[in-house]
């Protein structure tokens, strides 16, 4: 599978699309050949049309043409507002009149054909972070249209809110979870990109001290997440919190029981926020089966099955 539509943003500056833009010479070539291209929304006029500013003139999105769903109602007008200082995909439906006229909607309405006609649960895609909520992250999956990842879904140590893995406007590697023709809806996962235990455990060895993030403080112990895929259980301190910085001394790593155990050193508050770099261990192809758990450990088992 070759992803063919993008995030939007990622075209923004290519040589193909700066040249396609640069004169109504070029505009009315792009509009002939079908050409998916990006310009920058600089404003939003009383009528909710976008205005977009090109080399070779001022061109509008009228507001129905703004985003699948607008005309019927389905998508809210702020799909629209917050579209301004940000890149807009287009297709030139005009380039004879004045204003210039684009549609955004058929882009979109291009990106879903071709998804659901091409891709598989499993298929690791390309994408952006559009929106964080408390239940997980909204991104773009090709010309804005939207996709989700849901918190369980984002890695597997635990975190309470997306902010504490993603970025707005992060780029960031998707699988296909799963694909809702009938609502014309595409669910992914990302916790299967960021490596198994033991990939992540390999990067780690008993008596050494090394930073982590607490992410869960219970009765019985202290989460510690070492990196987005990777956390190992302390004894309980006072004072810790969700979210500390720590530096941890790793006592043991047992992947029979997919355990790791620490010791808390330091409380680091006196640092600046630390957010662990994600680390793709998988970033093309499709995924038929993902397997978390060592081979070795008999009491947990952690696996996702893409079908």
């Amino acid at each position: 599978m070759t992803q063919i539509y993008f995030p939007e943003g990622i075209k923004l500056y290519e040589k193909e699309n700066l040249n396609a833009v640069s004169s109504l010479e070029q505009l009315r070539l792009a509009q002939k050949r079908g050409m998916i291209l990006e310009g920058l929304a600089v404003a939003c006029t009383a009528e909710h049309d976008l205005v977009v500013e090109l080399p070779c003139g001022r061109a509008v999105i009228p507001r129905t043409e703004c985003a699948r769903g607008i005309a019927e109602g389905t998508t809210r007008d702020i799909a629209i507002l917050s579209r301004v200082g940000r890149p807009v995909s287009f297709v030139v439906t005009d380039a004879q009149s004045q204003p210039i006229r684009l549609s955004r909607r058929l882009a979109q309405e291009q990106t879903v054909a071709w998804a659901f006609d091409t891709l598989e649960p499993g298929d690791i895609i390309a994408a952006r972070v559009t929106h964080l909520e408390p239940f997980g992250v909204f991104v773009d999956i090709g010309c804005g249209v939207p996709s989700f990842i849901g918190i369980e879904h984002l890695s597997v140590s635990r975190i309470f809110h997306p902010s504490e893995r993603f970025t707005v406007g992060q780029s960031i590697y998707a699988a296909v979870l799963c694909m809702d023709r009938a609502r014309s809806r595409i669910s992914l996962t990302h916790r299967e990109l960021l490596g198994t235990w033991e990939q992540n455990a390999a990067l780690f060895h008993p008596c050494e001290t090394v930073p982590g993030v607490v992410r869960s403080v219970e009765e019985y112990g202290i989460f510690v997440e070492l990196t987005p895929n990777l956390s190992g259980l302390a004894e309980r301190k006072p004072d810790m919190k969700n979210g500390d910085r720590v530096s941890v001394y790793i006592k043991s790593i047992l992947p029979s029981r997919m355990k790791i155990k620490l010791n808390i050193i330091d409380l680091l508050r006196d640092q600046p926020p630390f957010q662990p770099p994600l680390h793709y261990y998988i970033t093309e192809g499709r995924l038929q089966e993902w397997v978390y758990s060592p081979a070795s450990c008999v009491n947990k088992h952690i696996a996702t099955v893409f079908c």
